[in-house]
């Protein structure tokens, strides 16, 4: 913050009774005093209300009171700051560069004193959750923009789990947040869903449906299945078990693993075809590694959602979390 001095020092040339050393020496005297900071806000308010008794009633002062330490300034300034009489008010030129920095100076110090205020409710600790790999989501990036912005003090840890895992873990009360894929919101535990994701069945570049626009269901029931192993139980969340219940594909299984990545290396190797998310293999289905096949009639699809202990056991930094989700789905309804 530059000092108010500064104004002095460069307003203007002495006087013509001064001579260029007496000016000099005042110069080292002001410069080696404190400006008071009272007479400077009492001016500023001054300079805002274009009236010594507009100021006087905001600053909750006498008109006396208000008058003097414009005087005083004035004094310690050696320069008149405001033309006044009964009938008008203004600034003098030097008084207008005075206003001006007492302007950055007060606007500066309100700024700091709103960091203070925002800093007694600053939220502290970590955020830990549990998500599911290979989620891609322009809601979920605001989402975690955002809390950041407001608590950026709050330390975020995730690990990632398979949605059955997620939701186990936060049914035993290891964790509190967890985003994962769910037929529908689970009952007795807080379920908000997000958005909707989009799969589809894919095969490798040597299996002999690559290229090929359809597929029924008839024929994909032959065809050998690579599968996440939270799958294969009889309650997995993972949209192959709702395929494999409704469409019986995928009853027989020569590879699974609980890693997407190693789901996708099998589907690429040619072991078999396979359920994986759409937007985390766009690359791969661009570059020729894999290729999704269309099914007639059927639409392959989970839902994304939300889950979290009861409100009454999340911190204060998971209780946010939770808030800014709900703030952001009602601002944007659309944004998945």
């Amino acid at each position: 913050m530059r000092d108010i001095r500064y104004v002095y020092l460069n307003s203007g040339k002495a006087s013509s009774g001064q001579n260029e050393n007496t000016r000099r020496k005042r110069v080292k005297e002001i410069a080696g005093q404190e400006l008071n900071w009272n007479l400077l806000r009492t001016f500023f308010v001054i300079a805002e209300e274009r009236s010594i008794t507009g100021a006087a009633v905001r600053l909750g002062l006498s008109q006396p009171s208000v008058s003097n330490a414009l005087q005083k300034l004035e004094t310690q300034l050696e320069c008149q700051l405001v033309f006044r009489d009964s009938r008008s008010f203004e600034l003098t030129l030097r008084g207008e560069k005075v206003f001006q920095e007492c302007k950055e100076i007060f606007l500066s110090t309100e700024r700091i004193h709103s960091l203070v205020r925002d800093a007694t409710d600053e939220e502290q600790g970590e955020l830990n959750y549990q998500v599911i790999s290979h989620l891609n989501s322009s809601l979920l990036d605001e989402l975690f923009r955002l809390y950041h912005q407001r608590y950026p003090s709050v330390m975020f840890r995730g690990t990632v789990r398979n949605s059955q895992e997620i939701l186990e873990n936060i049914l035993k009360g290891s964790v509190a947040i967890g985003i994962c894929l769910l037929p529908k919101p689970v009952v007795n535990l807080p379920s908000i869903r997000l958005f909707r994701e989009e799969f589809k069945v894919f095969c490798g570049a040597e299996h002999a449906y690559f290229g090929r626009s359809s597929i029924s269901l008839r024929d994909l029931r032959r065809e050998p299945f690579i599968s996440f192993s939270c799958a294969t139980d009889i309650s997995g969340l993972e949209p192959m078990t709702d395929l494999r219940n409704r469409a019986r594909i995928g009853q027989r299984t020569t590879g699974e693993s609980t890693n997407f990545e190693e789901v996708r290396r099998m589907i690429v190797a040619g072991l078999g075809i396979g359920i994986l998310p759409c937007p985390a293999v766009k690359d791969d289905v661009a570059n020729g590694v894999l290729w999704p096949i269309e099914i007639a009639d059927e639409a392959i699809g989970a839902d994304v959602y939300l889950i979290h202990a009861p409100e009454k056991e999340l911190k204060s930094s998971e209780r946010k979390f939770v808030e800014l989700v709900r703030e952001l789905k009602g601002l944007y309804p659309d944004l998945e």
